[in-house]
């Protein structure tokens, strides 16, 4: 609520991408100079710092500096920025963000940025991912990355309990209740593994659309309390039930080693759950200690879909460097930046290494990746779990673009304790969340027109 707040008082108009907080339009095909700084980009490993490199050096041959400021994005930070007219060049944030600085007339639409660079959008990017940064007509992010998320199978777990991969297909809820029961182990009280994660609270867009559901409607107007939201969690609530309840299952997960050798599913305390596209790339590191497959993440007809949540570039209307900015980052989204990650991943690989993939948001760098570095890896379970993330790209599912697109996100964020503790019904904490975003909705609306 106070970076709801503060972006209100430190921006109005419409989402035109104009001045509306006294910067320049953007010229994206200005002689480039000057110093480009970058904020909630970080150079965490070999994917982001084969492409910065490569985007770096492009603009260094025509002069410009770059200067890196490896942070998260943070709301708040980028009001007061705004407010204070210190925001960097070019800003990397949640594409549930975007529309939300768009209406507010706070980040440029970078259509012509593309054309600049002739990069056709429509055919560069997946169409799920591009319209998450599209408002009013205009493309207002330059995305990077696309994790969908699919259900990781610990078989070990799965052979004990007489499970079957069939038993996890989630357009079979009440089966994947039963798979979750059979899986379950406590010592009494306390969990000792969960038969299956559902990664909440999180998550829950995620299973909203595979229930049919959605967060917003294609206007961008929240739909929070839509039934088939209610319906989702309220067999997300079963499936805590059946494990010792929300608070203890998910006080039990913030025990594991999550990102180490003796992680849930080393550990078997886990039977199944929903994750990532990323995670399969951490636990290639022990593909000897676990037994692990893969099955799609369906929807309710059982079609697999893949949920285009993810990051992207944006450049501040304040921003003093705007045609640096745009080459930076559609340099550091081409199918050649893609590649060179692709590369340094698998040169970096220890002998025997698993490639798992790169999603990247870009359709024509992910085929690209596939089609030169993906092999079987001699590990059936691994090449079914990758398999599961690619079946997965061909039916993308947007989260849709909407001015209140952060506050939507909250407001539902905000409700899934009491709705999974049972302090309130599941319509009852749907029911409140919506209201609180419509609230802010239609002030953002009544302000954009």
């Amino acid at each position: 609520m106070v970076a709801a707040v503060a972006l209100t008082a430190t921006a109005c108009g419409g989402g035109g991408g104009g001045t509306a907080d006294g910067g320049e339009a953007a010229d994206y095909g200005a002689e480039l100079s000057g110093t480009m700084t970058t904020g909630g980009f970080t150079l965490g490993d070999e994917v982001a710092t084969s492409r910065a490199d490569l985007a770096t050096a492009a603009l260094e041959e025509d002069g410009v500096t770059v200067e890196i400021n490896e942070s998260n994005f943070d709301p708040q930070r980028f009001a007061a920025q705004a407010a204070s007219g210190t925001l960097p060049d070019l800003v990397v944030m949640d594409r549930q963000y975007v529309a939300t600085y768009a209406a507010k007339g706070l980040i440029e639409p970078v259509d012509e940025c593309f054309t600049t660079h002739d990069v056709n959008a429509e055919e560069h990017y997946y169409p799920a991912v591009l319209q998450d940064v599209t408002y009013d007509g205009k493309v207002y992010g330059i995305p990077q990355f696309w994790q969908p998320w699919s259900i990781i199978t610990n078989t070990r777990v799965m052979d004990e309990a007489g499970v079957t991969a069939e038993d996890l297909d989630t357009s079979n809820p009440d089966a994947v209740l039963a798979a979750a029961e059979k899986m379950y182990e406590s010592d009494g009280e306390n969990p000792t593994r969960l038969g299956f994660d559902p990664q909440m609270p999180s998550q829950a867009p995620i299973w909203f659309a595979a229930f049919g559901g959605q967060i917003m409607d294609e206007t961008g107007k929240p739909t929070l309390d839509d039934p088939a939201n209610i319906e989702a969690l309220t067999w997300l609530k079963e499936i805590y039930d059946a494990q010792g309840g929300y608070e203890t299952a998910y006080s039990f997960g913030q025990t594991w080693d999550f990102f180490g050798e003796n992680n849930q599913f080393v550990a078997d305390q886990v039977g199944a759950g929903l994750y990532a596209q990323w995670y399969p790339n951490v636990l290639a590191d022990y593909a000897d200690k676990l037994e692990i497959s893969g099955v799609p993440l369906r929807n309710q007809d059982g079609e697999a879909i893949a949920v285009a949540g993810g990051q992207s570039y944006v450049i501040p209307t304040g921003a003093k460097n705007k045609a640096a900015a745009c080459k930076w980052a559609v340099t550091n989204t081409s199918d050649e930046a893609w590649m060179a990650a692709a590369e340094a991943r698998v040169s970096g690989m220890e002998e025997g290494g698993i490639f798992t993939g790169i999603f990247t948001g870009s359709q024509t760098a992910d085929q690209l990746i596939k089609e030169e570095y993906l092999e079987p890896t001699g590990n059936e379970g691994f090449d079914q779990l990758i398999d599961s993330y690619y079946q997965a790209l061909e039916n993308g599912v947007p989260l849709g673009s909407s001015p209140a697109g952060l506050e939507i996100q909250t407001e539902l964020q905000n409700a899934m304790a009491p709705a999974m503790s049972g302090d309130k019904t599941i319509e009852e904490a749907l029911g409140d969340a919506q209201a609180a975003a419509m609230l802010v909705y239609e002030q953002a609306t009544a302000g954009a027109q």
